[in-house]
């Protein structure tokens, strides 16, 4: 995520750059690696780092990518591997003992699952492409035990498009990297408006409007 600001941006900056300087390629698969599981780590910093670094001739822009998609990968395997321990039978529990809060019901659970069940493929590779969605894509892939090579490769190939995309325009933009991150804010507010009209839709549908129609005229 880029929704970090001020003196925590500025420190988080200061040592990223420092590791990404330090250890190269092995440096950026650690960094994204850990951001797949901790997005206060953002890809849109360390990802352009990695491609100015590599085009300023301190680093190969080959091994950059390589070692953010190992990353990448790492990652996501460590949500998959969580989500699936968690598994299908407690997932079910939760939402019959706690859904009716939130308006989910284990008809949609099983919707929902027979969706992404049809399009896993599809789903997790454009999902590795789209902020905010990139990580949390591993947690239904993990739940409905996607075949792990299949997983592994369509994760591999979408989040080699993302970290291309930025470690090429870090290159690319060189001592202006830094912009590429207000490019990804800007893309990440459109996904969180998307996410935000899809729950409010949700809820009118599923929560308030049945309970509209329930209350009695005055």
């Amino acid at each position: 995520m880029a929704i970090v600001s001020g003196t925590v941006f500025d420190g988080l900056t200061d040592v990223i750059t420092r590791i990404v300087e330090t250890l190269g390629a092995v440096g950026v698969a650690l960094l994204v690696a850990v951001e797949n599981v901790f997005p206060p780590i953002p890809s849109e910093l360390v990802l352009p780092l990695a491609g100015f670094v590599a085009g300023r001739g301190d680093a190969s822009l080959t091994a950059m990518l390589i070692g953010a998609t190992t990353g990448s990968v790492v990652g996501a395997w460590i949500l998959y591997g969580i989500a699936a321990w968690i598994g299908h039978d407690r997932l079910h529990r939760l939402v019959r003992r706690h859904g009716r809060w939130f308006g989910v019901r284990i008809a949609d659970l099983e919707r929902a699952e027979a969706w992404f069940d049809r399009r896993a493929a599809s789903t997790v590779l454009v999902g590795r492409c789209v902020p905010l969605i990139r990580s949390l894509i591993s947690v239904p892939a993990g739940f409905r035990r996607m075949p792990l090579g299949r997983f592994t490769v369509y994760t591999a190939i979408g989040s080699t498009i993302w970290n291309g995309a930025l470690i090429g325009a870090g290159a690319v933009l060189g001592d202006q990297w830094e912009r590429v991150g207000g490019v990804v804010e800007r893309f990440q507010w459109v996904v969180v408006a998307c996410i935000a009209l899809g729950a409010a839709v949700f809820a009118w549908k599923r929560i308030l409007s049945p309970r509209l129609r329930r209350t009695p005229d005055c």
